[in-house]
């Protein structure tokens, strides 16, 4: 029997076959747990392969940085770096840019009602001791080309102050979106509004007082270059001005302005506005430096309103 049992396990080894141990044979624990030299060299299971392999692509993904099959970059989507940003002012001032060339265009079709009733019109309604005069061979064509640009830019405005919107606007929470939701048409609103009251206040009283101020044996022979510079400078200061209710907007957003501030300092800006008022006033009459500095001290008074209002709203915001 013993005979029998070498010879099966001499032919088994010959095949490749492993032996099973007789039944009553026992085996040591310590050695069953090891694992056999076949078992080492076996190849691991489908499981453990996947799972060595996806261990893998996770430690190759971190070395590389790059983001698995059908995942998205959140910096490339949801943020802009520094060239997108150029990029993006580049084409806002381009748009901004063909609205101003289309301004221009439609100006200077009609130039000559510009230049004889818009520029000229403050000056023939004043009086008929004031003349122009060109004093430059080149004097008329430059006249033109500063009406048609500066009507461009005007006529152009909304649109150059809604690209620059467009390009801030992502930068803000939904709620200052929210609340910024007709800022385009108030600071167009406030423009246009300066730009009337320049023309149709300001520049009729300056020029009546410049025609009728003086000794009459002296002609008032006004170079056409100084009269449109000072045209131009008054329309631009007279929008420029008119946008202080936005100015407290801004500046109340941003926590730099309160009413209380303003209320408490409220003598001090209206014998301020009236000082400015009879220094750009050019006559010393009372109530024509009235005429310019009442819309400046009901504008310091919006402009209160305005500050209030925006912090009641943040007011609002942080309680909620």
């Amino acid at each position: 029997m013993h005979l029998e049992t070498m010879s099966q396990e001499i032919e088994s080894t010959r095949q490749g076959v492993p032996v099973p141990e007789p039944s009553g044979t026992n085996r040591d624990p310590d050695e069953a747990a090891k694992p056999t030299e076949e078992e080492e060299l076996a190849p691991a299971s489908a499981e453990e392969t996947t799972l060595a392999s996806s261990n893998g692509y996770d430690l190759e993904q971190e070395i590389t940085g790059e983001p698995e099959p059908g995942e998205t970059n959140d910096t490339e989507e949801g943020e802009m770096n520094f060239i997108d940003h150029l990029e993006e002012i580049r084409w806002r001032l381009i748009k901004a840019g063909i609205a101003f060339v289309v301004a221009t265009a439609l100006a200077g079709i009609f130039a000559d009602t510009l230049v004889n009733e818009v520029l000229i019109g403050p000056l023939k309604r004043s009086g008929e001791s004031i003349t122009l005069q060109n004093l430059v061979p080149y004097g008329q064509i430059s006249l033109y080309l500063q009406v048609i640009f500066f009507c461009g830019f005007v006529v152009s405005f909304p649109f150059t102050v809604f690209q620059i919107w467009k390009f801030v606007e992502p930068g803000l929470h939904e709620n200052e979106r929210k609340a910024s939701r007709f800022i385009i048409l108030f600071i167009s609103l406030c423009f246009f509004a300066g730009i009337s009251f320049g023309y149709f206040v300001f520049l009729p009283i300056s020029l009546k007082f410049f025609a009728g101020f003086g000794t009459p044996l002296i002609k008032n022979n006004i170079a056409v270059q100084d009269y449109i510079s000072f045209v131009m400078g008054t329309l631009l200061t007279s929008g420029l001005v008119f946008e202080l209710p936005f100015i407290s907007y801004i500046l109340s957003q941003i926590g730099l302005l309160t009413p209380a501030f303003m209320r408490f300092y409220r003598k001090h800006a209206i014998v301020t506005l009236l000082v400015i008022a009879a220094i750009v006033t050019p006559s010393t009459d009372m109530v024509t430096q009235l005429v310019i500095g009442v819309p400046m001290i009901l504008l310091y008074e919006i402009s209160i309103w305005i500050s209030g209002y925006v912090n009641r709203k943040k007011n609002a915001l942080t309680y909620t």
